[in-house]
Order: C-alpha cells, then structure tokens, then sequence
C-alpha cells in the first residue's frame, strides 16, 4: 500500500482504465492554466508525458489543454482540495481531490468519512512527506539503481512496482531528475507529486478484519469521481 493505496486489481480493469484517463484529464486541465504549451511549463510537460505513456488519445488531450487553457466554450476550472482523516482504526488518510464544485465534494467526503474520522488541514499531513515520485524501469539488466539515483539528484529510492525502481524527490527538483535519470540507464514510466508516510502502520498489527474494513473504506474513497490519489499510512 505504501504511500498511494490502489484497490485490489484496480489497474487491470477496463473502467480503472478509464477512470485513470479522467484524473489525467483533470491534471492536464489544471496545468495548463498556467500556460498550453508544455515546453515552456514543467508541471504541464510532465502530465502530458504521463497521458501519452498510458496511449491517452490525441484529441482527448487536446480537449483537456483547450478546456484549462480557456480556448472555446468548453473551459473548464477544477480545484485541487485535500481532505485528511483517519480511516477505521486510526490509519490516517490524505485524500487529494480536483473538483469544480467544492460545495458538492465538501459534503460528499463528510459521508464517506463516517466510517472514520475526517479531520481538518494538517490534522494529519504533519505525518506525510510531500515528494516527487518517480517510477522508473533499468534500460539494461544489472544498471545500479543508488549509483542513478545519487547522479541524477535524488533523494532516495525503493523498490516499485514489477522490478521496477521508485525515486524519491524534492518536489521542485521531480522535473530535473526525472529528465536526468534516462542517462544514467533508467527509462521514466511515470512521475508525480504525492505523500509518503512517516511513520506506517504495519497492516500485520491489525487483525484480518480491521484490514478489511480498512479496505473497503478505501476504496468507497477512491471511487468518488472527484478523488485524484489517496495517500494512506499503511507500510507494504
């Protein structure tokens, strides 16, 4: 779980697929505000990369630079909100949002924290880092993950997913790195900014059904429309 909870065989599903394409849409949409053309805004080259590494179609990422940009009638403005709490159990949880109608969220994400306990603005982010995460795979067998890590300015490392390696950031520097790491032998699937707990919850030290209410807390969180990412103190 780590520091961004996916739900079980999420990413296998067709309709992950699609939600995936949505929450790029949004992050697309948002950065472009700051400027259309990737080449002169970091934040907005690195969700294109993002979106076009997953095979996002081309006229679905030119609808979203148009709608953040304001081209034509179809802008559109979202809110990045984040909402902290505890799930069950006392596992604290970052919940990260874009909405166009924090009116509608705001109570939405009430509900669903029923189940816990949703706290106010840094009631639990004292406990997370805020990173760069960048998932990259070896272009070669055997290419020495410190060694990339170290000449392409990271911060740390770890392992991710399917033999792959996750490095770790200064958010400013996510940019920089992850345009260094394919010279010291790392090809980039993907980056972004997230939370990193500080302190895990072992998942062993709850019992099989603390776990699973802890799950399905989750993932009602991850399926509302508006949720981005849920970031979640559990280690693994």
């Amino acid at each position: 779980m780590g520091a961004q909870w996916k739900a079980k065989g999420k990413d296998l599903a067709a309709n992950a697929r699609g939600k995936m394409f949505t929450k790029l849409v949004k992050e697309i949409t948002v950065a472009a505000r700051n400027g259309a053309d990737p080449a002169s805004n970091a934040r907005l080259r690195l969700v294109v990369e993002q979106a076009r590494k997953v095979s996002m179609p081309k006229d679905t990422l030119d609808r979203a630079l148009k709608k953040g940009s304001g081209v034509g009638d179809d802008a559109t403005h979202y809110e990045r909100v984040m909402y902290e709490g505890y799930a069950p159990h006392q596992v604290a949880v970052m919940v990260e949002c874009l909405t166009d109608n924090v009116k509608r969220t705001a109570p939405e994400m009430r509900v669903l924290f029923r189940k816990g306990q949703l706290g106010t603005s840094g009631s639990v982010a004292w406990d997370f880092d805020h990173l760069g995460m960048i998932e990259a795979a070896p272009i070669a067998p055997g290419t020495d993950a410190e060694t990339a890590a170290i000449e392409a300015g990271a911060q740390d490392l770890e392992p991710g997913e399917e033999g792959n390696t996750l490095f770790l950031t200064d958010p400013a520097e996510l940019d920089l790195v992850s345009r260094a790491l394919p010279a010291q032998g790392f090809n980039v699937l993907s980056m972004k900014l997230g939370y990193k707990p500080k302190n895990p919850v072992d998942p062993t030290s709850l019992s099989p059904a603390a776990l699973e209410e802890v799950e399905a807390f989750l993932a009602a969180i991850d399926a509302h429309d508006d949720v981005q990412e849920v970031y979640v103190g559990l280690a693994g």
